[in-house]
């Protein structure tokens, strides 16, 4: 076994990107930064999460990892499947620990987010649209999370809202850009049983819900500071026009790259607008 191994397993900078999103979710419902240690609470049970979740995806794609991504730690026999597994349960396990250090809602639903981690890795995840569902509820409900640890949603329901939405739409689009190699693979996403042009408008179809939902934060009293949604909302709206316009998985890749990037701005004008709520 390789020690390195265990650490790429997890893909610890996108675990990292996502316990910081946690805080972030933290910090815009109660308009200030938690304190360091209810923040690093909150950190380690997204990131320990994350992880959990990414290990027993590469768990369950064994057989196809050895095919489509040979270096990764398991097919590449860094460490045996039994051992990944263990280690998964572990990482969990303390994971959902640091949750009931918390309070009790926030142990329940990072126990929830944990379980259908690994429902989605088990079974969901071929299937058509609710494997694209799965993915965006918990994108949605990693800044909720946050929220719920500090005991006060506030605008982090909004931020979960729009993220939830716009990574439907981004899913999609990336369902579009890989058709071709997922049909060769006998997979059934949406673009492979609708077609691509009708998983399109689908796609097209979140992508303006976003963009509704963007505007009820400004009802709720967000501050000044969440002025540059209206970039965010103009990056979606331009995607939106192209992959209507051409639905290829040329374009699809190009759109949802776009919507990659309005997801980073939205969470910072959130962020500047929860703490200029008063402005």
């Amino acid at each position: 076994m390789e020690l390195k191994g265990f650490v790429e397993i997890l893909r610890p900078a996108n675990c990292v990107v996502a316990g910081l999103v946690g805080i972030l979710g933290a910090t815009v419902a109660l308009g200030s930064l938690p304190g360091y240690e209810k923040s690093l609470m909150i950190f380690l049970v997204v990131f320990l999460g994350c992880s959990w979740g990414n290990i027993i995806n590469d768990y369950f794609d064994y057989e196809i990892d050895k095919i489509n991504r040979p270096t990764r730690p398991l097919p590449r026999g860094a460490l045996s499947r039994k051992a990944a597994l263990v280690y998964g349960l572990c990482l969990a396990l303390l994971g959902l620990l640091i949750g009931y250090m918390l309070n009790l809602l926030a142990f329940l639903f990072a126990f929830g987010a944990y379980l259908l981690m690994y429902l989605y890795a088990w079974k969901l995840k071929p299937t058509p649209f609710v494997g694209n569902l799965t993915v965006a509820t918990l994108t949605g409900v990693t800044p909720l999370y946050g929220a719920i640890a500090v005991g006060k949603i506030g605008l982090a329901g909004y931020l979960a809202l729009c993220a939830f939405l716009v990574n439907v739409a981004r899913e999609i689009f990336k369902d579009i850009e890989d058709v071709e190699g997922d049909r060769a693979h006998g997979a059934k996403t949406l673009p492979i049983i609708w077609g691509v042009e009708r998983a399109s408008k689908m796609g097209v179809l979140f992508s303006l819900a976003t963009i509704l939902a963007s505007f009820l934060p400004v009802k709720a009293g967000i501050g000044l500071g969440y002025l540059p949604i209206i970039v965010v909302d103009g990056i979606i709206l331009f995607s939106s026009y192209e992959i209507l316009k051409d639905s290829s998985p040329i374009t699809a890749g190009k759109a949802q790259r776009k919507l990659k990037i309005a997801i980073y701005l939205a969470v910072f004008s959130f962020l500047l607008g929860s703490l200029t709520k008063e402005v």
